[in-house]
């Protein structure tokens, strides 16, 4: 064949042909709708049928995809919704309405160890979805929470405070000594970092024991499940998210300025002389601070594999001088099926952050009368005194305590924490047979630490000055490493549906941690990056840590006829933290269901879409004490022999051989109501947890046994918590412009002591150190955790003839404190000290209203707290006379001029603890309002992008409260240290938090 006739004939070929291939492709386009209200759904995923070829529609509902076979079916599916499948026989455009799932209930919840449709769940869950957490921007998904489940409170540890770490309770403090925080499971890595918000699914809160019992010891404080986003068959989607804050201080105390500090410093003390200065430190303190959170991400996959990787940076400029917080994090979802039987999948984590912070909510405890906290420092300090002095050096406080000024110590201090988290997360899931699948999963995870502290010679009291400076450094690395492996068997018995799982879990964790410190610098250009150049050498630490937890466990669901169903859980747990006695411990539970709407009688129903009762009864857990209590240790103890400093090794705790886990018996019941077509949803539940064997240090060991540590843990004691929880979603108003739904959520709960150690009250202090006030609440049986405790307030002695039932304090005067004189021995002694208040809240609600009105949005979340007292220690610092006090003290103190005051005389006296310091913390508070709204399609398709948002929102602009401090939601963590999460007893205390901040947010969100 000659080169010319194979040119005619390959030219004729490709004439026939590409027209066919070309008649072959279609293009088809089209609109999802939600086929009731007619309203268009995004994010919809189209697929055709058999291949990779997919995509999903933008915000207006709109999609675009090129099939190649007249035959091609393709397949829409959305969750809550059913999935449809249609064939394009030719057709251009194929506009589809897709049919929402009653009640969204065959959505799938996330559970210990598996998953379930939320129709079939028996236990009390409260779902979040990925839109509530990225309602507002935070940078701990925990923040997100906050009044959006019911019977969960959360809180930040320190305000404000740039990096500051988010105490969660779940149904009240079920512990005294052990942690009462939930645990974190994060794509099933038990005791996981929480990741952004961004990154997030959805997240599921377990709460009763039927849901949390799976993981045994650790489930008494309740489960909260995270699952990151993953990749979806199709196209690869890119999107970039934005936003810039600027934050402000929700308010301020009003203080006296100079000339008035002049006048009542002068009417306590006559021969004060006044400073020239006149210096507002919150003004100096104070600054406008901004956040900034960037986040990219992409996404995609085909038929055997898919893919989600994020990376995100985050920035505060704290409102405090000095202060901010750095973040950069990354996270990593690989998912392959690599045959018919095995899927396999990789889970990356990991994060950088770095804290430069000043020193807020000391503990009170340092030499000088706890003089490195700036935010009660700047209460506290003279107006009349400016930065520097006549000398050039910084100003020292003129009356009461020795103390640096606090814009001295928040400029010149340094507090930097560095964290380093990594967390690598691998499974493999082979189905064994048709219903019998095996999943075993391999996890390791670090983090590192490193705190490093700097005070210069600069600061006169404040470990400077005549030391020359003081520096410490401390180190701390922890690793865990985590392997889980179960069978799952699901099959069909006649009418019913059974789900057995097995399976056995293993986990250890080491920490090793030292710290190192120096003072006596010539120089202070190190920082803390040169302890040898310290003239003085301070005693090192250094420690190692080790703890392991090896559980079998197992869990029987049956669903008959779609209407009665059944939870068998049990989990059976040996740690190495309990003694040799104890280390094992059975934690069993069961949950009954009845769809009652899917009896004939309720069935054709036109009213009630949904009626589930629910009831469950079941045995957790708490492991979370240091490891080694159990065990006799030494400890070692510093004496001078001859001159010289010796090291002797002496006993530090005696051993308890029957050290064992809390257990909470819980028992829960529930309804799960819908109506109308799904457009009332409401859940109903009611627990009861009994927490028995209670961690609790016994001080009683005689201290002439010589033991470091006199007071020893040992199991004694219960605690009750019950409450009520309700939620309600309505779809309020839903047509083709405009949409408006509403979630709310109420909650309470009640505590109380039902026995304790030999029936003794045991009393705490959580007072700064240098107050010397040694009890400031008390744990008593029948009372709740944490009461206050100290004298009962009765007004103002206005001489003469005490009232009935009142004494005052030796040597007070007219114009002083009176009280109720309990014992009527006639004089005010600790003996006439009593409760005086309840730090815990009678409710807690969240109310979410949300609306849309063709491309805007508006987001409205109100949440509040109501019944929960404070006990405000800034006041009792402020009205003790030696140091700064506020206005209303001051303008409403006794005179013999002015009687009719609750307020005393102005003088020096001791710091009291009494019921005048106890207010009212109940608070409504405007958390988040955001204004959102989405360029059209027209637009965004000639700039080549799926989907683009602009949003303004506000947060914490409106709190409704008679709380006369900064802000009600206080978290002051006392003389102990550390942080609020450490101590479940330290509750509604108010000294020196980082302010509360305001904050208006610009956002940004691109989608490829």
């Amino acid at each position: 064949m000659s080169k010319k006739n194979s040119i005619k004939k390959l030219s004729l070929f490709f004439l026939l042909f590409v027209p066919l291939v070309i008649m072959s492709q279609q293009k088809v386009t089209g609109t999802v709708t939600d086929k009731v209200t007619g309203g268009t759904i995004p994010e919809v995923t189209i697929q055709v049928k058999g291949t990779t070829i997919g995509t999903v529609t933008d915000f207006d509902g709109f999609y675009t995809i090129t099939t190649k076979k007249a035959n091609d079916i393709l397949i829409f599916s959305y969750l809550g919704y059913e999935k449809q499948e249609v064939m394009v026989k030719g057709k251009t455009t194929i506009n589809i309405g897709l049919v929402e799932n009653s009640s969204a209930l065959d959505e799938i919840v996330v559970v210990g160890y598996g998953s379930r449709k939320k129709s079939d769940i028996t236990g009390a869950v409260s779902s979040v979805k990925s839109e509530e957490l990225n309602a507002f921007p935070v940078l701990n998904a925990a923040q997100a929470l906050q009044g959006r489940a019911a019977g969960v409170v959360v809180q930040s540890n320190n305000g404000g405070e740039p990096g500051a770490p988010i105490n969660i309770k779940i149904r009240g403090n079920t512990s005294i000594n052990a942690s009462s925080s939930p645990l974190i499971v994060v794509d099933g890595f038990v005791g996981a970092t929480m990741p952004q918000p961004n990154d997030i699914e959805s997240m599921e809160v377990l709460k009763d024991a039927s849901a949390t019992a799976i993981y045994g010891s650790r489930g008494s404080n309740g489960v909260v499940m995270v699952t990151t986003k993953k990749g979806r068959t199709g196209k690869i989607s890119v999107e970039f998210n934005t936003n810039y804050s600027v934050q402000n201080t929700a308010n301020e105390l009003d203080l006296l300025n100079a000339t008035e500090f002049g006048a009542y410093q002068t009417a306590i003390n006559p021969g004060y002389t006044k400073g020239t200065a006149n210096t507002n430190w919150q003004d100096l303190l104070y600054r406008a601070g901004t956040t900034q959170n960037h986040q990219f991400s992409f996404s995609g996959g085909s038929e055997n594999i898919n893919f989600y990787a994020s990376a995100t940076y985050f920035k505060q400029e704290g409102v405090i001088i000095n202060s901010q917080f750095e973040k950069v994090s990354f996270l990593s979802n690989i998912d392959a099926q690599v045959t018919d039987k095995l899927k396999l999948g990789l889970n990356l984590f990991g994060s950088r952050g770095d804290k430069n912070g000043v020193p807020t909510q000391s503990t009170g405890e340092t030499a000088n009368g706890g003089g490195d906290d700036v935010v009660s420092l700047s209460f506290r300090f003279s107006p009349d005194l400016g930065i520097l002095d006549a000398n050039g050096q910084n100003t020292v406080n003129s009356i009461g305590d020795n103390v640096d000024n606090p814009y001295a110590i928040a400029t010149e201090g340094i507090n930097e924490t560095k964290t380093d988290n990594f967390r690598a997360n691998m499974y493999a899931n082979y189905d064994v047979l048709e219903n019998l699948a095996f999943k075993t999963t391999f996890g390791l995870s670090t983090a590192n630490g490193t705190e490093g502290v700097f005070r210069p010679s600069t600061l006169i009291t404040t470990a400077g000055g005549s030391t020359g400076g003081r520096a410490t450094i401390t180190n701390y690395k922890r690793t865990t490493v985590l392997s889980e492996n179960y069978l799952t068997y699901n099959t069909e018995i006649g009418k019913g549906n059974l789900t057995l799982l097995a399976g056995y879990s293993y986990q250890k964790t080491s920490t090793d941690r030292f710290s190192a410190g120096a003072e006596g610098f010539t120089s202070d250009s190190f920082s803390y990056y040169n302890l040898g150049s310290g003239a003085t050498q301070l005693i090192p630490t250094s420690s190692l840590s080790e703890s392991e937890i090896q559980s079998q466990f197992g869990r029987v669901n049956y669903d008959y006829n779609d209407k009665y169903l059944i939870t068998a859980t049990v989990r059976r747990d040996g740690a190495s933290n309990f003694a040799a006695n104890e280390k094992y411990a059975i934690f069993p539970s069961g949950a009954l269901g009845w769809k009652v709407s899917n009896e004939n009688f309720l069935k054709n129903s036109e009213t009630i879409s949904n009626l589930k009762l629910r009831a469950s009864y079941g045995v957790t857990g708490n492991q979370s004490i240091a490891p080694y209590q159990s065990l006799s240790s030494f400890g070692s103890v510093y004496t001078p022999i001859n001159g010289s400093t010796v090291i002797n090794v002496t006993p530090n705790q005696v051993a308890n051989p029957n050290l064992k886990w809390e257990s909470s018996y819980q028992t829960n019941v529930g309804l799960d109501l819908s109506m109308y077509n799904s457009k009332v949803s409401l859940s109903l539940d009611y627990y009861n947890i009994n927490t028995k064997d209670l961690i609790i240090q016994d001080s009683s060991q005689p201290q002439y046994l010589g033991f470091l540590t006199p007071a020893s843990l040992r199991n004694v004691g219960e605690v009750n918590n019950k409450g009520f929880e309700i939620t309600l979603n309505t779809r309020n108003i839903s047509n083709d412009n405009f949409t408006w739904t509403t979630d709310f959520n109420w909650s309470t709960n009640k505590n109380k002591f039902v026995t304790l150690l030999n029936g003794q009250d045991i009393f705490q202090d959580a007072s700064p150190g240098y107050f010397n006030i040694p009890r400031t609440h008390v744990l008593r049986e029948d009372e709740a955790v944490g009461v206050f405790w100290g004298y009962e307030y009765q007004g103002v002695y206005q001489g003469g003839t005490l009232p009935a039932g009142t004494a005052i304090l030796a040597g007070a005067t007219t114009g002083d404190q009176l009280f109720t004189d309990v014992d009527g021995s006639g004089e005010i002694t600790t003996a006439d000290q009593k409760i005086i208040g309840d730090p815990n809240p009678d409710w807690t609600m969240g109310i979410t209203n949300n609306f849309t009105y063709k491309n805007f949005d508006l987001n409205i979340f109100f949440q509040g707290s109501h019944g929960g007292e404070i006990m405000n220690l800034t006041n009792v610092q402020l009205a003790n006379g030696d140091s700064n006090t506020t206005r209303d003290l001051f303008n409403n103190a006794w005179t013999p001029t002015n009687t009719d005051t609750n307020v005393p005389s102005a003088k020096l006296r001791g710091k009291q603890i009494s019921s005048r310091f106890v207010e009212d913390g109940s608070y409504i508070r405007l958390k988040n309002i955001a204004l959102g709204y989405n360029l059209p399609s027209s637009v965004t398709e000639k700039l080549g992008m799926d989907n683009v948002r602009l949003a303004i929102s506000g947060q914490n602009l409106l709190t409704f409260t008679n709380y006369s401090g900064l802000d009600p939601e206080v978290s002051y963590f006392g003389a102990g240290g550390g942080n609020s999460s450490d101590s479940n007893t330290f509750n509604g205390f108010d000294f020196g938090n980082y302010p509360t901040v305001q904050s208006v947010n610009f956002s940004l969100n691109i989608k490829f």
